[in-house]
C-alpha cells in the first residue's frame, strides 16, 4: 500500500501527551480523529523529532517536529454479496440496519465474506464510503458478531467525518438490552466493593475502568485501573428473573464505545451475559428458581445475550436529531420468558 508522509510542528503551549497535541495541532485538512490519531501512535507511524514514539502520554513541547506515515486509501479488493439487509433507515448520506446476530461487521481472518460491509457493497454500490485507507468501507462502529442489533453505516465521505467525529466525542446514544446473571442492585452489598463501581439515583449501576488488551489473551479485553482506554457502562434492572432472583433483563447505557465493553464490564461486577463464551464462564442457573424450561434455556444459548436497541444520533449532513430502536429478538424474548419474565 502507498504511504504518505505528513509533517508539522507542535504549536505553543501544548497538552504535556503526544495524543493530546496531536490533536490540537494536526492539521485540519487531515482529517485525522482522535481515535485514528490514537491508532497510528500505537501503530509506530508516529515519529517525534525524528524518533518512533508508540507511548500516547509522551511528553511534547512546543517545537517538536512530527511526521506521521500515512497509508493512502486504495481500492477495495473486497467483493460485493447479494446478503439481505434488514434496512431500518436509509438517505443519501447514511443507512441504519438491523444487524442479526452471527453476522460479522466486516471481513477479518476466518470471516472473509457475508459480513454487513459484503452486503452494504451490493446494496449501497458505488455510494459506499470509504476513507482512511482502511477496507472497511462505510463503518464507522461496529457491534460483535454475536450482538444483535441496529448499526449506522457512511455512504458519503462527508457522513463518514461527521459520524466519526460524534462517535470520539461520545454523543451517539447507544442503549443496549442484555440478560445477565444475578441482578446488579444498589441492595447487595457484594457489589459497593467491586473498584470502579458506584450508583446513582434511580438504581443506576455505573461501572468506571480502563480497558485493554488482556495480558496472555489477545482475543481478550481486560479491566484495568493504570493503562488502557477510558470506559464508562451504566446499567439499570429492566426485570428480575426468578424467584429467589438469578437473572435479570438489564438495560446498558455507554458513555464510551470500547471493545467488548459492556461484557467486560458486566463480567467485572459479578453479572455476566448469559451466553457469552468468552466472559461468561460456567455458571449455572438455580433450576429452583426458575424452572427447570428456564435453566435449559440459558444454559443452551448459543451467544451473548446482548442486543443493540437504540441508536440515535445528530445527521451528520442536516443536523436533524435521528433515533431508532429495534424490538428485542425473538432468541432472546424466548429466553427472558422460559425463565418466567414478561415481555
Amino acid at each position: 500500500m502507498a504511504q504518505s508522509l505528513l509533517s508539522f510542528l507542535i504549536a505553543d503551549a501544548p497538552p504535556p501527551r503526544l495524543d493530546k497535541a496531536l490533536s490540537r495541532d494536526v492539521p485540519e485538512e487531515a482529517d485525522l480523529s482522535r481515535s485514528r490519531l490514537a491508532r497510528l501512535i500505537e501503530d509506530g507511524a508516529v515519529a517525534v523529532n525524528g524518533e518512533v514514539i508508540t507511548n500516547p502520554r509522551h511528553k511534547v513541547v512546543a517545537g517538536d517536529a512530527i511526521a506521521i506515515t500515512l497509508e493512502e486509501a486504495v481500492e477495495t479488493d473486497l467483493v460485493a454479496e447479494d446478503i439481505p439487509l434488514v434496512v431500518v433507515y436509509e438517505d443519501d448520506d447514511l443507512i441504519v440496519i438491523d444487524k442479526p446476530a452471527g453476522m460479522v461487521v466486516h471481513p477479518a481472518p476466518g470471516s472473509p465474506s457475508g459480513t454487513v460491509v459484503n452486503a452494504l457493497m451490493h446494496h449501497c454500490g458505488e455510494t459506499l464510503s470509504g476513507i482512511g485507507g482502511e477496507k472497511r468501507p462505510g463503518i464507522v462502529h461496529r457491534i460483535d458478531k454475536d450482538t444483535s442489533g441496529l448499526l449506522v453505516a457512511a455512504k458519503s465521505d462527508r457522513a463518514h467525518h461527521g459520524l466519526a467525529a460524534q462517535f470520539e466525542k461520545h454523543s451517539v446514544q447507544r442503549r443496549y438490552l442484555a440478560v445477565c446473571y444475578g441482578a446488579p442492585d444498589q441492595n447487595d452489598p457484594r457489589i459497593h466493593g467491586v473498584r470502579g463501581t458506584n450508583f446513582e439515583p434511580g438504581n443506576i449501576l455505573k461501572i468506571q475502568t480502563f480497558l485493554g488488551r488482556h495480558k496472555t489473551d489477545r482475543q481478550r479485553q481486560a479491566v484495568s485501573f493504570e493503562t488502557g482506554r477510558h470506559a464508562v457502562t451504566r446499567a439499570r434492572i429492566v426485570q428480575t428473573l426468578g424467584e429467589p432472583v438469578t437473572a435479570a433483563l438489564i438495560e446498558c447505557w455507554l458513555e464510551t464505545g470500547r471493545t467488548h465493553q459492556i461484557r467486560v464490564h458486566m463480567a467485572h461486577v459479578g453479572h455476566s451475559l448469559i451466553g457469552d463464551p468468552v466472559y461468561g464462564g460456567k455458571r449455572k442457573l438455580n433450576v429452583k428458581a426458575v424452572g427447570e424450561a428456564g435453566a435449559e434455556a440459558a444454559a443452551a444459548f448459543p451467544r451473548q445475550a446482548l442486543h443493540a436497541a437504540t441508536l440515535g444520533f445528530e445527521h451528520p449532513v442536516t443536523g436533524e436529531t435521528l433515533e431508532f430502536e429495534s424490538p428485542l429478538p425473538q432468541d432472546m424474548v424466548d429466553l427472558v420468558t422460559a425463565m418466567g419474565g414478561q415481555l
